[in-house]
């Protein structure tokens, strides 16, 4: 199977390359591909050094069976006819279609077979924090529907990508240098701050990245639920949170949902009221999922969160769900704390889950 990434070089296209060797995805050969700054720079996959060639309109993607897109919106839609006349699918990682009646937005756990369904040879890869609420809110919806969602989200720098995280990284230095931070990448300074806005407003005095939840939620689960945001970036790398109360058409206990998300696909429970340092009764541990040890965490990996948290679940490829209370407000209402890796679930695993869903299917072959 012939597979290209088109932006390798930004924090996503990396991210692929990880994840499609992680899960050995089945590649004869691989194609990079970058803009102007990114061509002719070179990485090494499964031992094999492959350099990235300048995106153009040209017949590069012709016998290409799948292309993962993360070059931005303007990019996507540019190249979109060139990456799929010749018969690619493309799984783009941009906001450039995800609203498109004729292009499938996907989230495996919830909707796999509209990948199937794809008259433009295109598959949008939803918002990075509307795939982990619904992959959370799928296993909810299978006990009751869901009438109704509030959700608060807090980003992690990495959101705005590589070079924000880099900024991140100085700012915190600067600060702590006595130096004035450089403020680039955010609105403001977000080292020891949070900031209210992601995107800019719409004339409903929401942002695009609140509508966005608002508006691909429906889309991916076939669902009249209403769905409102408030999305926060906050001063961490890598993981988003979120806060999400959900009322339901009939009540549904805590152990209920508790036990839903054990069974649920591509989710974990970490969920106890006090810290201890062994696993409720059939919860996964966070050392199992967990790549490598970091200086950050402070060595407490494997410990049995008692809820999760971004520094702990970096690199992992489940949604984490905890603090799952009933709503005191509303008896049909329940309420829980989210935490995914942006750039893996939210994007680049994503991504080639759908691909690996069109294999097994037989739908690409």
């Amino acid at each position: 199977m012939r597979v290209a990434i088109v932006g390798a070089s930004g924090a996503v296209g990396q991210e692929f390359l990880r994840v499609l060797d992680e899960r050995n995805f089945p590649i004869d050969e691989l194609l990079l591909f970058g803009s102007q700054r990114s061509a002719g720079r070179k990485y090494t996959f499964r031992g094999k050094e492959i350099e990235v060639k300048l995106l153009q309109h040209n017949d590069d993607f012709k016998g290409v069976d799948i292309a993962f897109t993360s070059a931005g919106g303007g990019t996507s839609k540019e190249f979109a006819e060139t990456i799929t006349k010749h018969g690619a699918v493309m799984i783009d990682n941009s906001s450039a279609f995800r609203m498109d009646e004729d292009v499938p937005l996907v989230v495996p756990e919830c909707n796999a077979e509209d990948a199937l369904n794809r008259p433009r040879g295109i598959i949008a890869n939803p918002n990075c924090t509307t795939i982990m609420m619904v992959v959370a809110l799928q296993a909810l919806e299978n006990l009751s529907h869901i009438k109704r969602v509030h959700v608060a989200s807090y980003q992690a720098a990495s959101g705005a990508g590589a070079a924000a995280m880099a900024e991140l990284y100085e700012q915190y230095r600067q600060v702590l240098a006595g130096e004035k931070p450089t403020v680039e990448k955010f609105a403001y300074q977000l080292a020891f701050n949070v900031i209210p806005q992601i995107d800019v407003f719409c004339d409903n005095g929401y942002t695009k990245e609140e509508m966005k939840m608002y508006n691909e939620t429906k889309k991916i689960m076939h669902t009249d639920c209403e769905v409102s945001a408030m999305c926060v970036r906050v001063p961490s790398l890598r993981c988003h949170s979120e806060s999400v109360w959900a009322e339901t058409e009939r009540p549904v206990s805590v152990e209920e949902f508790q036990e839903a998300v054990r069974q649920g696909k591509g989710l974990q429970l970490e969920d106890r009221k006090t810290p201890s340092n062994s696993p409720l009764k059939g919860e996964k541990t966070v050392e199992a999922s967990t790549k490598e040890a970091s200086p950050l965490r402070g060595g407490l990996e494997g410990s049995g969160l008692p809820y999760p948290m971004p520094l702990f679940h970096e690199g992992c490829d489940d949604v984490f769900v905890g603090r799952v209370r009933k709503d005191l407000a509303n008896p049909n209402g329940i309420t829980f704390w989210l935490v995914s890796d942006q750039i893996k679930k939210g994007a680049a695993l994503n991504a080639v889950q759908i691909a690996e869903y069109l294999i097994k299917v037989g739908n690409i072959k």
